[in-house]
C-alpha cells in the first residue's frame, strides 16, 4: 500500500463558484458577485456597478446552496473521505464587518457539515476563497487596510467556536500566492481603487505596493488565526493554500535559470515560506527595493508570524510553464500565470500545459522545503464535456489525466513525501474562476448548466465518477 490507510480522498469545490443564493438569507455582496461571465479569449468583467443585462454566473452557479445534500450523497457514493468546501464570508458577516454573525449563514454551513460527517467524510473548510466582501471594499478598500485583519478574525472566532468539535481541518487564504499577480488584487484581496468603472478582469489596473502591504496583512492575520483556532480547539490543524505554479528554464542558458529561480520564490516560495517558516525571506529585500515596495509593518508583526506558523501545506496544481530571457519566446495562450510553452509538453483547450511529473517535482521541493505534510487540494482538468446520445459522458481524456497525476503523487509518496490527501478540483461541475464559465467542466459528476443562462441544474454522473469511486475503494492501488 503506498497511500496511507487514513489517506483524505475527495474533491474540493468553493462557495462563490457553486452556491448560487447570492442574496439568500441575509447574505452580503461578494466580489465575485461583480463579476459577469466570461469565455476563452474574452475576459469576464468587473462591475462594481451592477449592470442590467449583464449575466453574473455566481448569482445562481450551480445552486449547491439548496441541493448540498443531493451533491454530498453522490461524494458519499463515490466514497469521499474529505470534501474541500469554503465559507462564503458574506454569509456569516453580511458587510463584513457587522459585530455579530448572521445565524442563518452560520446555521447553513452546520448542516452542510453535519451532512458530510453523515457519511463519514471530513470537512477541509478554506475561511476565505476569491470572495472578500464587497462592503469592505468601498469601506477601507479590502486588505490594503490593516483593519482587514479584525474584520477576518471576528470572522474566524465565530466560525472556530461554532463548528468547535466538528471541524478538523481548515484552510486560511486560498492561493494566498495569487496575491503576488496583478489578478489577485481583486480575486485574492478584493482591492477595488476604481469604484465605478467598469474592468475587464485580465486587464485591471495594478499598484504591487498596495497588493504586497495586503499580502502582509493576509500574512498576520493567517498566522493569528492559526493561534486561535488552536487555543479554541487544540486538536484541529490550520494549514496554508498556495497555488503551485512549477516552472523550468526553457533553456540551460545560465539567463534563464536565474530568471526562473526568481520566478519560482516570488511565485511558488515567498509566501509559503512565511507562513511555514514564519518569516519573510532574505531574497525578498532586494526585489521590493528593485520595485519600490515598502511594507509597513507594525511592532510584534514578526514575532505573530513566528508564532502563528501552519501545521500542513495545501496547493492547486494544474499546470507547468518555462521562464526565458528571450523576448521573441510567446506567452503560452490561456496561461494566466505566466511564462512560455514547454515543447516537451501538450495543452488543454484552454491553452494549460498538461505536466503530471511536475506534480512529482513539486512535491519533492516543497517537502523538502517544509518538512511538514502536504496535501494536494485542487487539481484537475477543465474540458469540453459533451453529452452523447445515450445520455452519458465518456470523459477519458479527464481519467487519463487524473490517474498520471495520482501515479506521480506514489512516486513522491515513495521518494518520501508525507502526502495527507488529494481533493481534485470541482468534482462536480461550477463556475471558473478565471473565466467565469461554465463551459470549463472540471467535475465528476455534470450539471445541466450554460453559459446563456439555461439548464434545470440536474445532475448526472460522468464515466470518470464510477472510475474515481474504484480508486478511491482501492486506497489508489487500481487506477485501470
Amino acid at each position: 500500500m503506498i497511500f496511507k490507510k487514513d489517506f483524505l480522498w475527495g474533491g474540493a469545490t468553493a462557495a462563490n463558484q457553486c452556491e448560487g443564493a447570492w442574496r439568500e438569507d441575509g447574505k452580503g455582496i461578494s466580489c465575485s458577485d461583480i463579476c459577469t461571465g466570461g469565455k476563452f479569449g474574452q475576459s469576464k468583467l468587473i462591475t462594481p456597478v451592477l449592470q442590467e443585462g449583464m449575466f453574473y454566473p455566481s448569482r445562481e452557479a450551480i445552486d449547491h446552496y439548496h441541493r448540498f445534500r443531493e451533491d454530498i450523497a453522490l461524494f458519499a457514493e463515490m466514497g469521499f473521505k474529505c470534501y474541500r468546501f469554503s465559507i462564503n464570508w458574506t454569509r456569516i458577516f453580511p458587510n463584513g464587518d457587522e459585530a455579530e454573525p448572521n445565524e442563518a449563514g452560520l446555521k447553513h454551513y452546520e448542516e452542510v457539515i453535519d451532512e458530510c460527517l453523515k457519511y463519514g467524510i471530513e470537512p477541509l473548510i478554506t475561511i476565505s476563497h476569491y470572495e472578500v466582501p464587497f462592503g469592505l471594499t468601498k469601506k477601507c478598500n479590502s486588505w490594503v487596510s490593516r483593519e482587514m485583519i479584525d474584520y477576518f478574525m471576528n470572522y474566524c472566532r465565530a466560525i472556530f467556536t461554532r463548528y468547535k468539535g466538528k471541524v478538523k481541518y481548515w484552510l486560511t487564504f486560498n492561493e494566498i500566492n495569487c496575491g503576488t499577480t496583478a489578478t489577485g488584487a481583486l480575486l485574492s484581496q478584493g482591492i477595488l481603487s476604481d469604484q465605478e468603472n467598469t474592468t475587464p478582469f485580465m486587464s485591471q489596473p495594478d499598484n504591487p505596493q498596495q497588493r504586497f502591504q495586503g499580502l502582509h496583512h493576509q500574512f498576520v492575520a493567517s498566522a493569528k488565526a492559526v493561534q486561535l483556532a488552536h487555543e479554541i480547539d487544540p486538536k484541529c490543524k490550520v494549514g496554508n493554500m498556495m497555488i503551485c505554479s512549477t516552472s523550468y528554464p526553457l533553456t540551460c542558458n545560465p539567463d534563464d535559470v536565474l530568471k526562473n529561480q526568481q520566478y519560482n520564490r516570488i511565485m511558488n516560495y515567498f509566501c509559503s515560506d512565511v507562513q511555514c517558516r514564519g518569516a519573510y525571506p532574505t531574497y525578498m529585500n532586494r526585489y521590493f527595493a528593485e520595485k519600490g515596495i515598502a511594507i509597513e509593518k507594525q511592532p510584534g508583526d514578526d514575532e505573530i508570524l513566528k508564532a502563528g506558523t501552519v501545521d500542513f501545506l495545501s496547493f492547486s496544481y494544474y499546470m507547468s510553464s518555462c521562464q526565458t530571457v528571450d523576448p521573441d519566446k510567446q506567452k503560452g495562450e490561456g496561461n494566466i500565470i505566466g511564462g512560455v510553452p514547454n515543447p516537451y509538453l501538450k495543452a488543454s483547450d484552454w491553452g494549460w500545459q498538461i505536466d503530471p511529473k511536475g506534480l512529482r517535482y513539486s512535491l519533492n521541493e516543497l517537502y523538502d522545503r517544509y518538512k511538514i505534510p502536504l496535501m494536494v487540494v485542487e487539481n484537475g482538468l477543465g474540458a469540453k464535456d459533451v453529452i452523447e446520445d445515450d445520455g452519458t459522458i465518456n470523459d477519458d481524456y479527464r481519467i487519463d489525466y487524473l490517474r498520471q497525476h495520482i501515479q506521480q503523487m506514489e512516486e513522491a509518496v515513495k521518494d518520501g513525501v508525507d502526502l495527507m490527501g488529494y481533493t481534485p478540483w470541482g468534482c462536480i461541475d461550477l463556475v471558473s474562476a478565471s473565466t467565469g464559465e461554465y463551459a470549463k467542466r472540471y467535475g465528476f459528476i455534470y450539471v445541466e448548466r450554460y453559459d446563456d443562462g439555461t439548464g434545470d441544474f440536474s445532475r448526472r454522473k460522468k464515466k470518470s465518477f464510477d472510475w474515481y469511486k474504484k480508486v478511491i475503494a482501492t486506497n489508489g492501488e487500481d487506477l485501470d
